[in-house]
């Protein structure tokens, strides 16, 4: 069995590992909901976006389940604190995330233009909000959440939604939304061909821009803000509890792990390097490789944040040392083992059947195909 120390260490990455797929992965095809309404001019063209992304978008979701449900194992002081104290925030995104199913699976069954569009602005709205209230989520981390927990570790939260949709918090929500819609232009870019294809890149460049833009006000946003420091605790390596540890704050703090370790501003850096070669990419006709660049800026936006935040999971803004962090609210030893085993075995196949999905849907969508088969796609 692994030492407990290496297993909290472990845990950190998997959970940031499926977050990073879940955006490279969900993120394309949310990416196209968000576009629909905007790249497709006729019904024949908003069907060809849709069936870029329809046959597999329901596979992609398996990250954001298996993201929640790892969070759920490895950390339940997490989950139970962010799933009540969050919970009008989190079922905003789950009733939007409604609209996918269904709008995928009905929006064809009737020609009546009315009945497609409000399908497409359906899936539009399934994809823009969860996309923003991601990136709203992770703002508030930097912020801090104001919920304390009890001597029987019973959580309280003492916030609001509305107080949720600070600046801050909406900033980061922009970064998220931009972040995502270039992954899915990238994507377009290299599914579609025509009119459509010189849209997606019209559009990739502009998502390119407000990423980059939104991504560097966000980060001279937090050099400003009080970041999370632990100043005393028991060994990493034991069982804690997070009521076993001292917390100060000070300005620049999110950025004290950079500092200590000037090789990871080599993270944020390729953010900037995925998001900006992208277009230009496309510009020359590397769809594949544009599509490669935006990955790339998913998982650095994502490990820029993690990092900065480590090993802190969920701040507490009303008391700092209650903050609940990779190292006092992981599960047992146990547990993280039997996980760490499972993940290390299940983790492949997944990769592989979604590779060899990838594979076997390959290639354009086009308008003829659309028509051809106007009865048997979505």
């Amino acid at each position: 069995m692994l030492d407990y120390y290496t297993l909290k260490l472990i845990w950190w990455l998997l959970v940031g590992v499926l977050l990073i797929g879940f955006a490279i992965m969900d993120g394309h095809d949310m990416g196209v909901g968000v576009l629909l309404p905007f790249l497709g001019r006729n019904d024949t063209e908003r069907r060809v976006l849709i069936n870029t992304v329809a046959p597999h978008w329901d596979g992609n979701q398996v990250w954001f389940v298996t993201a929640g449900g790892a969070i759920f194992a490895a950390w339940p002081f997490v989950y139970a604190t962010a799933f009540s104290g969050l919970y009008w925030a989190l079922l905003l995104v789950l009733f939007a995330l409604f609209f996918r199913p269904v709008g995928f699976e009905y929006r064809s069954k009737m020609p009546a233009a009315s009945w497609r569009a409000s399908w497409d602005w359906a899936l539009f709205a399934g994809s823009a909000v969860p996309a923003l209230v991601f990136g709203v989520a992770f703002g508030n981390l930097f912020l801090g959440v104001p919920f304390h927990l009890d001597d029987t570790m019973r959580s309280f939260y003492t916030g609001s939604f509305w107080a949720l949709l600070n600046p801050f918090a909406l900033l980061c929500g922009a970064v998220s939304l931009s972040l995502l819609t270039l992954q899915g232009a990238t994507f377009l870019m290299h599914r579609t061909e025509g009119e459509l294809q010189q849209r997606a890149r019209t559009a990739s460049r502009w998502a390119s821009i407000v990423l980059l833009i939104s991504f560097s006000a966000a980060g001279v946003w937090v050099a400003q803000l009080n970041g999370f420091q632990i100043v005393r605790m028991p060994d990493p390596g034991s069982v804690l509890s997070p009521l076993m540890k001292d917390v100060a704050q000070q300005p620049g703090g999110w950025f004290a792990n950079y500092r200590a370790q000037p090789l990871l501003w080599v993270i944020p850096a390729l953010a900037y390097l995925g998001a900006g070669l992208a277009p230009l990419l496309q510009a020359r006709g590397r769809t594949l490789c544009a599509f490669a660049g935006s990955s790339v800026a998913c998982l650095a936006v994502i490990l820029t944040a993690g990092v900065a935040l480590f090993p802190f999971v969920l701040p507490s803004s009303s008391h700092p040392a209650m903050s609940l962090t990779a190292w006092d609210a992981a599960s047992s030893q146990v547990t993280l083992n039997v996980m760490f085993w499972v993940a290390l075995i299940f983790t492949p196949i997944v990769l592989a059947y979604t590779a060899w999905a990838y594979r076997v849907m390959r290639g354009k969508v086009t308008e003829d195909f659309i028509r051809a088969n106007d009865k048997t796609v979505y």
